[in-house]
């Protein structure tokens, strides 16, 4: 199989500035895994040990991983399969390795119909909020355009706007909506978090989430911090390879790297202290879990002062998340389509939209199958991307080609970066992938951790 052309859109294009650059991966990273997941995740293993473990895998699992696809991307400058089976044949190795960078495209794009269901979810309840929907609801009342044929149409309407932004290209299609709605994101998160801390319980909140309870570390809490710090940078995902080979040559793979890393975090934790105040001064367990948001969240809000408001701006911040890492999910299989079948940017957004949106709108009719695509997506291709993207970079590339990448980093930064991806994130990796197989299938590996610990 040959590459019938390259990128239509570009690997030949440039990002316009560092600050594009940085807006476009910051909001790929950023999404409902930060406003959603992360408050939940920490609000079920416990709060403060759970972030510590977080931070610590962030910086030596996910910021190595990081760094490595991004290098790869910019080293050959094509779609994640093209740029890692360039780069194989150039370090004189199979071009097999490229199946990394095909499998994070297939992760990426089966997340994206799932993804946008929840997302369609979402800006509904923006919508709902602003118009005053949930200060006029019964108690366990259904909510209007909530359910029905309603889901569907929100859930077309947000894979149109992701659709729309990818056919109109890098610069004045992703660069143009990111470097709009990413500081209008980081502004109103900012404020809300004030607010929230302002009103609700923050002594509470802010105890919490930074004063560890070491009793209650378990392998568990340790594993899910893992977890939510692998998904969260959304390494694996062929995302970064992506955006990576759009990046200048004369630009710090390494500091842009920390910037991503950091603001990703940042944003995390900012989300946890917006949520747990709310949280603690409305009486609610904060190991409410993945319903927080959709079930118990529209009450709260409509108890507050101004909450439709509130409540609007809430559901419209965690919107702007989840369009920013929506674009690059598919823009990652466009990228591909263009370079290997030849199509120009719009057939091949169509075509691809299409797709998804057929997948997406038999999740909503089959009970069971967008559970199963998550699975089959979150537990075993994005981990498994990601364990053979950090075998690539740390053990096929060789040292010299990726320390030329790596350029403008220090000989200590690129020595930590190649010790962290060669020897601890493929173990991280790894059993991420393994405890994620067994949670479905049960092998008795969760069992056999907590004999050797005594848990």
């Amino acid at each position: 199989m040959t590459a019938k052309g390259s990128s239509a859109d570009g690997a030949r294009q440039r990002w316009s500035s560092r600050f594009a650059f940085l807006m476009a991966t910051i909001g790929a990273a950023v999404g409902l895994g930060n406003l959603w997941r992360f408050p939940f995740q920490t609000g079920e293993n416990g709060g403060a040990a759970f972030v510590l473990i977080y931070l610590l895998c962030v910086v030596f699992i996910a910021y190595p991983i990081l760094i490595g696809e991004i290098a790869i991307g910019r080293r050959k400058g094509l779609s994640a399969l093209g740029s890692i089976r360039e780069l194989a044949k150039e370090a004189g190795h199979a071009s097999f390795w490229a199946i990394a960078g095909l499998i994070g495209i297939a992760a990426s794009y089966l997340v994206l119909t799932t993804y946008s269901v929840v997302a369609g979810q979402i800006l509904s309840f923006s919508f709902m909020s602003f118009m005053g929907v949930f200060a006029e609801r019964e108690p366990d009342a259904s909510l209007p355009l909530y359910s029905g044929v309603y889901p569907l149409l929100w859930f077309s309407l947000f894979l149109g706007l992701t659709m729309l932004v990818v056919a109109r290209g890098l610069q004045s299609g992703i660069e143009r909506l990111v470097t709009t709605l990413m500081p209008v994101f980081f502004f109103m998160l900012a404020g809300l978090s004030v607010y929230a801390l302002a009103t609700g319980a923050a002594g509470e909140a802010i105890d919490y989430l930074f004063a560890p309870r070491f009793s209650e570390l378990s392998p568990e809490v340790v594993l899910a911090a893992l977890g939510q710090a692998f998904y969260s940078v959304a390494v694996g995902t062929a995302g970064m390879i992506t955006y990576g080979a759009y990046l200048d040559k004369k630009e710090s793979i390494a500091l842009n790297s920390a910037y991503i890393a950091g603001a990703d975090t940042l944003v995390a934790i900012v989300s946890g202290l917006m949520i747990f105040p709310i949280v603690f001064s409305s009486a609610i367990s904060p190991d409410a879990g993945m319903g927080l948001i959709f079930d118990t969240l529209p009450a709260v809000f409509m108890s507050m002062p101004a909450g439709s408001v509130v409540g609007g701006l809430f559901y419209f911040l965690a919107f702007i998340a989840a369009l920013t890492s929506s674009i690059i999910m598919l823009l990652v299989a466009v990228v591909l389509v263009e370079e290997w079948l030849g199509l120009k940017r719009l057939p091949a957004v169509l075509l691809l939209g299409a797709i998804a949106w057929i997948a997406g709108a038999a999740g909503l009719s089959v009970e069971g199958l967008a559970e199963t695509i998550d699975y089959i997506a979150g537990s075993i291709l994005l981990p498994l991307a990601a364990l053979l993207g950090a075998v690539f970079a740390g053990w096929i590339v060789p040292r010299a080609m990726m320390r030329d990448e790596l350029h403008n980093a220090s000989e200590y930064t690129f020595r930590f970066w190649r010790f962290f991806i060669r020897y601890f994130a493929p173990v991280a990796v790894s059993i991420t992938l393994l405890l994620g197989l067994d949670a479905r299938f049960n092998f008795g590996l969760n069992a056999f951790i907590a004999g050797l610990t005594g848990s």
